[in-house]
């Protein structure tokens, strides 16, 4: 492709490329990288258009490749921080926290069935009552019932802990 073959191809396209880029990136600058990067690309592969399809959807396709390859190149160089993000709690309210979940996880392993069941797959499973009832074959009333019974069980083995 010579330069005035290319110099009608970027004229012909530039903006169609441009707009496909932005709903891509969704960010200006981001868009003319991508286009420019785009343009590059095929002007130095002119030579692998095989004119199976038009030349707007070829120069897309590169952008789509180009925009996968910039994706994958930030997601291996993220920084990492250099800080422990702070999550507005103390070290020691944190391992409270840790110390009591194990705590409920034993008193849970400890629970006998249905109760144990019933309350994971409705604070685990995030399950309706209607949905845990048909499960066992119940009522969505007795899933209701059986799910607060399992809570105080669990409450007061906690509490004798």
């Amino acid at each position: 492709m010579n330069q005035e073959q290319t110099a009608k191809l970027y004229e012909a396209h530039y903006m169609r490329v441009f707009s496909y880029a932005m709903t891509l990136t969704g960010n200006r600058e981001m868009a003319e990288e991508l286009t420019q990067e785009t343009f590059f690309r095929a002007f130095s592969k002119s030579s692998e258009f095989r004119k199976e399809s038009d030349e707007v959807t070829w120069l897309c396709a590169i952008a789509k490749n180009c925009f996968y390859d910039e994706k994958r190149r930030q997601s291996k160089t993220a920084p990492i921080p250099e800080e422990i993000p702070d999550t507005g709690k103390e070290i020691e309210q944190v391992a409270a926290d840790r110390d009591s979940s194990f705590r409920i996880h034993v008193a849970l392993h400890a629970l006998e069935e249905p109760y144990r069941e019933i309350f994971e797959l409705r604070v685990f499973g995030e399950l309706s009552f209607r949905d845990i009832g048909t499960i066992f074959g119940k009522t969505e009333n007795w899933a209701r019932v059986t799910y607060h019974r399992a809570r105080l069980k669990l409450q007061e083995r906690m509490e004798t802990k």
